[in-house]
């Protein structure tokens, strides 16, 4: 079996990649790991007062995104 460069696919092509070859551990350990390695922005802390719209508010960017998205591929 050849050697699969992960390195060399998109984030799409390596989790597409995955979900095609289920039995590859190593495309899922190369798509976590590049997952891992992106920033995560903080929305809010636990003992925020304004924790609930905070959080709601990041719903709705994260629907409003994936609506644009799906808008593009139509």
């Amino acid at each position: 079996m050849s050697q699969v460069n992960y390195a060399a696919m998109s984030d799409q092509e390596l989790r597409q990649y995955f979900l095609q070859h289920r039995e590859d551990k190593a495309a899922l350990r190369a798509y976590l790991d590049r997952l891992g390695d992106r920033p995560h922005d903080i929305i809010t802390t636990v003992d925020d007062p304004d924790f609930d719209a905070k959080i709601q508010a990041a719903i709705r960017r994260q629907m409003q995104a994936a609506g644009d998205n799906s808008d593009a591929t139509v």
